[in-house]
Protein backbone atom coordinates (compact mmCIF):
# COMPACT_ATOMS: atom_id res chain seq x y z
CA UNK A 1 0.00 0.00 0.00
CA UNK A 2 1.13 3.33 -0.86
CA UNK A 3 2.56 5.68 2.23
CA UNK A 4 0.59 8.21 2.68
CA UNK A 5 -2.77 7.56 1.36
CA UNK A 6 -5.92 7.01 2.68
CA UNK A 7 -6.70 2.99 1.78
CA UNK A 8 -10.34 2.36 -0.04
CA UNK A 9 -10.70 -0.32 2.47
CA UNK A 10 -9.36 -0.15 5.84
CA UNK A 11 -10.38 -2.96 8.64
CA UNK A 12 -8.47 -2.02 12.14
CA UNK A 13 -8.76 -4.53 14.93
CA UNK A 14 -12.07 -6.35 13.76
CA UNK A 15 -13.46 -9.59 15.24
CA UNK A 16 -16.95 -11.61 14.78
CA UNK A 17 -18.08 -13.25 18.10
CA UNK A 18 -21.07 -15.47 17.03
CA UNK A 19 -22.78 -15.79 20.50
CA UNK A 20 -20.31 -16.21 23.36
CA UNK A 21 -18.10 -19.62 21.75
CA UNK A 22 -17.57 -18.56 18.27
CA UNK A 23 -15.22 -15.50 17.09
CA UNK A 24 -14.92 -16.53 13.33
CA UNK A 25 -12.67 -13.70 13.51
CA UNK A 26 -10.75 -12.40 15.76
CA UNK A 27 -8.80 -8.96 16.46
CA UNK A 28 -8.11 -8.70 12.23
CA UNK A 29 -6.63 -5.73 10.04
CA UNK A 30 -5.64 -4.99 6.59
CA UNK A 31 -5.58 -2.31 4.70
CA UNK A 32 -6.59 -2.32 0.98
CA UNK A 33 -5.11 0.46 -1.52
CA UNK A 34 -7.18 1.90 -4.10
CA UNK A 35 -5.80 -0.07 -7.79
CA UNK A 36 -4.23 -2.42 -5.33
CA UNK A 37 -5.27 -6.77 -6.31
CA UNK A 38 -5.13 -8.86 -3.03
CA UNK A 39 -5.55 -12.52 -2.48
CA UNK A 40 -7.28 -13.83 0.41
CA UNK A 41 -6.41 -17.64 1.23
CA UNK A 42 -7.14 -19.93 4.07
CA UNK A 43 -8.51 -23.43 4.91
CA UNK A 44 -12.65 -23.51 4.74
CA UNK A 45 -13.27 -22.39 7.95
CA UNK A 46 -10.83 -19.95 8.43
CA UNK A 47 -12.77 -16.89 8.38
CA UNK A 48 -12.52 -15.54 4.73
CA UNK A 49 -16.54 -15.18 4.04
CA UNK A 50 -17.07 -13.85 7.67
CA UNK A 51 -14.23 -11.19 6.48
CA UNK A 52 -15.98 -10.63 2.93
CA UNK A 53 -19.38 -10.60 4.59
CA UNK A 54 -18.27 -7.78 7.22
CA UNK A 55 -16.75 -6.11 4.63
CA UNK A 56 -19.74 -5.69 2.36
CA UNK A 57 -21.88 -4.87 5.29
CA UNK A 58 -23.55 -7.86 4.97
CA UNK A 59 -22.41 -8.43 8.84
CA UNK A 60 -21.51 -6.51 11.56
CA UNK A 61 -18.09 -6.91 13.42
CA UNK A 62 -18.81 -7.52 17.18
CA UNK A 63 -15.61 -5.41 17.71
CA UNK A 64 -12.98 -3.07 15.47
CA UNK A 65 -14.06 -0.51 12.77
CA UNK A 66 -14.15 -1.01 8.68
CA UNK A 67 -13.95 2.13 6.71
CA UNK A 68 -14.62 2.73 2.91
CA UNK A 69 -12.21 5.56 2.12
CA UNK A 70 -11.49 6.59 5.36
CA UNK A 71 -15.15 6.59 6.44
CA UNK A 72 -16.73 4.40 8.95
CA UNK A 73 -18.65 1.35 7.12
CA UNK A 74 -21.23 2.10 9.75
CA UNK A 75 -21.86 5.40 9.17
CA UNK A 76 -21.70 5.16 5.63
CA UNK A 77 -24.11 2.84 5.30
CA UNK A 78 -26.65 5.06 7.32
CA UNK A 79 -25.56 8.21 4.89
CA UNK A 80 -25.65 6.26 1.94
CA UNK A 81 -26.25 2.76 2.01
CA UNK A 82 -27.05 2.81 -1.96
CA UNK A 83 -24.02 4.56 -2.83
CA UNK A 84 -21.76 2.30 -1.03
CA UNK A 85 -23.27 -0.92 -2.91
CA UNK A 86 -22.54 0.62 -5.58
CA UNK A 87 -19.03 1.44 -5.08
CA UNK A 88 -17.99 -2.07 -3.55
CA UNK A 89 -19.42 -5.33 -5.13
CA UNK A 90 -19.37 -8.59 -4.73
CA UNK A 91 -19.11 -11.60 -7.43
CA UNK A 92 -20.33 -14.86 -5.85
CA UNK A 93 -18.84 -18.04 -6.03
CA UNK A 94 -21.62 -20.03 -7.81
CA UNK A 95 -22.21 -17.72 -10.64
CA UNK A 96 -25.10 -19.05 -12.11
CA UNK A 97 -26.78 -19.84 -8.64
CA UNK A 98 -26.51 -15.55 -7.81
CA UNK A 99 -28.56 -15.29 -11.18
CA UNK A 100 -32.56 -15.58 -10.77
CA UNK A 101 -33.71 -18.16 -12.60
CA UNK A 102 -37.22 -16.44 -13.11
CA UNK A 103 -35.38 -13.58 -15.05
CA UNK A 104 -33.58 -13.27 -18.54
CA UNK A 105 -30.62 -12.11 -18.89
CA UNK A 106 -31.50 -8.41 -19.97
CA UNK A 107 -33.73 -8.21 -16.95
CA UNK A 108 -30.69 -9.15 -14.39
CA UNK A 109 -28.61 -6.94 -15.99
CA UNK A 110 -30.89 -4.13 -15.92
CA UNK A 111 -32.49 -4.70 -12.57
CA UNK A 112 -29.33 -2.73 -10.83
CA UNK A 113 -30.60 0.13 -13.00
CA UNK A 114 -33.54 0.18 -11.39
CA UNK A 115 -32.49 -0.11 -7.75
CA UNK A 116 -30.24 2.71 -7.99
CA UNK A 117 -32.60 4.91 -9.88
CA UNK A 118 -30.17 5.42 -12.61
CA UNK A 119 -30.55 7.17 -16.00
CA UNK A 120 -32.09 3.95 -18.45
CA UNK A 121 -30.95 5.63 -21.43
CA UNK A 122 -27.59 5.89 -20.39
CA UNK A 123 -27.67 2.33 -18.22
CA UNK A 124 -28.59 0.28 -21.07
CA UNK A 125 -25.83 1.86 -23.28
CA UNK A 126 -23.22 0.96 -21.37
CA UNK A 127 -24.55 -2.94 -21.00
CA UNK A 128 -24.51 -3.25 -24.88
CA UNK A 129 -20.55 -1.74 -24.34
CA UNK A 130 -19.85 -3.87 -21.91
CA UNK A 131 -21.48 -6.82 -23.24
CA UNK A 132 -18.97 -6.50 -26.12
CA UNK A 133 -16.52 -5.58 -23.84
CA UNK A 134 -17.06 -8.88 -22.09
CA UNK A 135 -16.95 -11.24 -25.13
CA UNK A 136 -21.10 -11.95 -24.79
CA UNK A 137 -23.29 -12.02 -28.23
CA UNK A 138 -26.26 -9.45 -27.82
CA UNK A 139 -28.32 -12.29 -28.20
CA UNK A 140 -27.60 -13.65 -24.71
CA UNK A 141 -29.85 -10.98 -23.23
CA UNK A 142 -32.46 -13.35 -24.03
CA UNK A 143 -31.65 -16.09 -22.55
CA UNK A 144 -32.32 -17.63 -19.08
CA UNK A 145 -29.34 -18.06 -16.90
CA UNK A 146 -29.87 -21.85 -16.58
CA UNK A 147 -29.10 -21.68 -20.79
CA UNK A 148 -25.32 -20.06 -20.07
CA UNK A 149 -22.59 -22.03 -19.50
CA UNK A 150 -20.49 -21.57 -16.43
CA UNK A 151 -17.87 -19.12 -17.79
CA UNK A 152 -20.87 -17.39 -19.69
CA UNK A 153 -23.25 -17.00 -16.35
CA UNK A 154 -19.05 -15.15 -14.86
CA UNK A 155 -19.41 -12.83 -17.50
CA UNK A 156 -22.93 -12.01 -16.87
CA UNK A 157 -22.53 -11.41 -13.14
CA UNK A 158 -19.42 -9.29 -13.89
CA UNK A 159 -21.79 -6.95 -16.46
CA UNK A 160 -24.54 -7.23 -13.24
CA UNK A 161 -21.42 -5.42 -11.55
CA UNK A 162 -19.78 -3.22 -13.76
CA UNK A 163 -23.19 -1.60 -14.58
CA UNK A 164 -22.72 0.19 -11.52
CA UNK A 165 -19.53 1.19 -12.39
CA UNK A 166 -17.57 0.34 -8.66
CA UNK A 167 -14.16 0.81 -7.59
CA UNK A 168 -13.99 -2.21 -5.91
CA UNK A 169 -14.44 -6.12 -6.70
CA UNK A 170 -14.52 -8.48 -4.03
CA UNK A 171 -14.75 -11.80 -6.03
CA UNK A 172 -15.34 -14.86 -4.32
CA UNK A 173 -13.26 -18.18 -5.97
CA UNK A 174 -13.88 -16.29 -9.50
CA UNK A 175 -12.79 -19.53 -11.01
CA UNK A 176 -14.54 -22.75 -9.32
CA UNK A 177 -15.82 -25.24 -11.66
CA UNK A 178 -14.44 -23.52 -14.59
CA UNK A 179 -12.48 -25.79 -17.20
CA UNK A 180 -8.27 -24.63 -17.25
CA UNK A 181 -8.83 -22.75 -20.40
CA UNK A 182 -11.53 -20.94 -19.42
CA UNK A 183 -10.08 -20.25 -16.10
CA UNK A 184 -7.52 -18.54 -18.07
CA UNK A 185 -9.54 -16.11 -20.27
CA UNK A 186 -11.43 -15.48 -17.18
CA UNK A 187 -8.73 -14.36 -15.68
CA UNK A 188 -7.07 -12.08 -18.25
CA UNK A 189 -10.40 -10.34 -18.65
CA UNK A 190 -10.65 -9.34 -15.49
CA UNK A 191 -6.78 -8.15 -15.43
CA UNK A 192 -7.87 -5.92 -18.57
CA UNK A 193 -11.10 -4.94 -16.60
CA UNK A 194 -8.78 -3.55 -13.31
CA UNK A 195 -6.78 -1.81 -15.95
CA UNK A 196 -9.76 -0.76 -18.15
CA UNK A 197 -11.87 0.56 -14.81
CA UNK A 198 -9.37 1.04 -12.31
CA UNK A 199 -10.88 -1.65 -9.96
CA UNK A 200 -9.14 -2.69 -6.77
CA UNK A 201 -9.79 -6.33 -6.59
CA UNK A 202 -10.29 -8.94 -3.12
CA UNK A 203 -10.10 -11.77 -4.62
CA UNK A 204 -10.97 -14.84 -2.40
CA UNK A 205 -9.55 -18.14 -3.85
CA UNK A 206 -8.64 -22.11 -2.92
CA UNK A 207 -6.30 -22.07 -6.26
CA UNK A 208 -2.78 -20.79 -5.51
CA UNK A 209 -2.28 -20.89 -9.09
CA UNK A 210 -4.74 -17.83 -9.54
CA UNK A 211 -3.83 -16.30 -6.20
CA UNK A 212 0.02 -16.21 -7.83
CA UNK A 213 -0.95 -14.96 -11.03
CA UNK A 214 -3.25 -12.17 -11.08
CA UNK A 215 -2.67 -10.94 -7.08
CA UNK A 216 -0.23 -8.08 -5.90
CA UNK A 217 0.09 -8.98 -2.43
CA UNK A 218 -1.09 -12.02 -0.61
CA UNK A 219 -3.08 -12.41 2.86
CA UNK A 220 -3.41 -15.93 4.72
CA UNK A 221 -6.15 -16.55 7.27
CA UNK A 222 -5.78 -19.54 9.12
CA UNK A 223 -9.01 -19.67 12.22
CA UNK A 224 -10.16 -16.30 12.31
CA UNK A 225 -6.63 -14.45 12.31
CA UNK A 226 -4.28 -13.48 9.61
CA UNK A 227 -1.49 -15.71 10.11
CA UNK A 228 0.90 -13.88 7.01
CA UNK A 229 0.44 -11.30 4.41
CA UNK A 230 3.70 -11.05 2.31
CA UNK A 231 3.94 -9.21 -1.32
CA UNK A 232 2.43 -12.40 -3.74
CA UNK A 233 5.80 -12.99 -5.42
CA UNK A 234 7.98 -13.16 -1.45
CA UNK A 235 5.42 -15.43 -0.17
CA UNK A 236 5.40 -17.76 -2.76
CA UNK A 237 9.19 -18.00 -3.01
CA UNK A 238 9.56 -18.46 0.49
CA UNK A 239 6.96 -18.41 3.05
CA UNK A 240 7.19 -16.99 6.65
CA UNK A 241 4.75 -18.83 8.53
CA UNK A 242 4.67 -23.33 8.66
CA UNK A 243 0.96 -22.52 7.57
CA UNK A 244 1.55 -21.11 4.38
CA UNK A 245 4.16 -23.54 3.72
CA UNK A 246 1.93 -26.39 4.01
CA UNK A 247 -0.71 -24.80 1.48
CA UNK A 248 2.03 -23.89 -1.03
CA UNK A 249 3.28 -27.09 -0.65
CA UNK A 250 -0.23 -29.04 -2.10
CA UNK A 251 0.04 -26.24 -5.22
CA UNK A 252 0.24 -28.20 -8.08
CA UNK A 253 3.28 -27.18 -10.45
CA UNK A 254 4.35 -28.60 -13.92
CA UNK A 255 8.05 -27.91 -13.88
CA UNK A 256 9.01 -31.04 -11.31
CA UNK A 257 11.98 -28.75 -10.88
CA UNK A 258 9.98 -26.63 -9.11
CA UNK A 259 7.78 -28.56 -7.09
CA UNK A 260 7.89 -28.49 -3.11
CA UNK A 261 8.22 -31.08 -0.82
CA UNK A 262 5.03 -31.59 0.40
CA UNK A 263 3.45 -31.15 3.84
CA UNK A 264 1.29 -33.12 5.40
CA UNK A 265 -0.32 -31.55 8.37
CA UNK A 266 -1.71 -33.60 11.51
CA UNK A 267 -5.36 -33.70 11.88
CA UNK A 268 -8.37 -31.00 11.11
CA UNK A 269 -8.45 -27.18 11.58
CA UNK A 270 -10.00 -27.32 15.05
CA UNK A 271 -13.20 -25.94 15.96
CA UNK A 272 -13.63 -22.54 15.99
CA UNK A 273 -15.57 -23.23 19.34
CA UNK A 274 -12.47 -24.58 21.39
CA UNK A 275 -9.98 -22.46 20.04
CA UNK A 276 -6.43 -24.05 21.06
CA UNK A 277 -4.44 -21.73 23.53
CA UNK A 278 -1.01 -20.15 22.64
CA UNK A 279 -0.49 -20.41 19.00
CA UNK A 280 -3.80 -21.28 17.45
CA UNK A 281 -1.81 -23.37 14.59
CA UNK A 282 0.35 -25.40 17.46
CA UNK A 283 -2.00 -28.44 17.32
CA UNK A 284 -0.81 -28.94 13.91
CA UNK A 285 2.45 -27.49 13.01
CA UNK A 286 5.73 -29.73 12.44
CA UNK A 287 8.13 -26.75 13.83
CA UNK A 288 5.61 -26.25 17.46
CA UNK A 289 7.66 -25.84 20.44
CA UNK A 290 6.50 -25.09 24.38
CA UNK A 291 6.56 -21.36 23.37
CA UNK A 292 4.08 -21.99 20.50
CA UNK A 293 1.66 -23.93 23.19
CA UNK A 294 1.63 -21.50 25.85
CA UNK A 295 1.74 -17.94 23.96
CA UNK A 296 -0.31 -16.38 21.36
CA UNK A 297 2.16 -14.52 18.80
CA UNK A 298 1.70 -11.08 17.31
CA UNK A 299 1.25 -10.15 13.89
CA UNK A 300 4.71 -8.58 13.63
CA UNK A 301 6.93 -7.12 10.31
CA UNK A 302 9.59 -8.89 8.35
CA UNK A 303 11.91 -6.57 6.38
CA UNK A 304 10.52 -7.23 3.09
CA UNK A 305 7.07 -5.70 3.71
CA UNK A 306 5.62 -8.92 5.01
CA UNK A 307 4.18 -9.70 8.47
CA UNK A 308 4.02 -12.78 10.05
CA UNK A 309 1.83 -14.78 13.32
CA UNK A 310 4.47 -16.73 14.26
CA UNK A 311 7.69 -16.84 17.53
CA UNK A 312 9.69 -18.70 15.16
CA UNK A 313 9.09 -17.58 11.14
CA UNK A 314 11.04 -20.24 8.66
CA UNK A 315 14.36 -20.36 8.01
CA UNK A 316 14.20 -18.63 4.50
CA UNK A 317 12.99 -15.61 5.86
CA UNK A 318 13.71 -15.04 9.49
CA UNK A 319 16.80 -13.13 8.62
CA UNK A 320 14.88 -10.42 7.33
CA UNK A 321 13.27 -10.07 11.16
Amino acid sequence: MNAGRTPILAIDSVSVAFGDKVRALDDVSLNIARGEIVGLVGESGSGKSTLCRTLMGLGEATSGTVRIDGEPLADRLDRDRLGFRREVQMLLQDAVASLSPRMRVRRLVEEPLHVHRLPLAAGRARILTLLKRLGLPESSLEKFPHQLSGGQARRVAILRALVLQPEVIVADEPTAGLDVSVQGELLNLMMDLHAEFRLTYLIVSHNLNVIRRITTRSVVMYLGQIVEEAPTAALFRAPAHPYTAALLSTNPVVDPGKRRVRIVLRGEIPSPIHVPSGCRFHTRCPHAQARCRQEMPDLRALGDGRKVRCHFPLAETAGLA
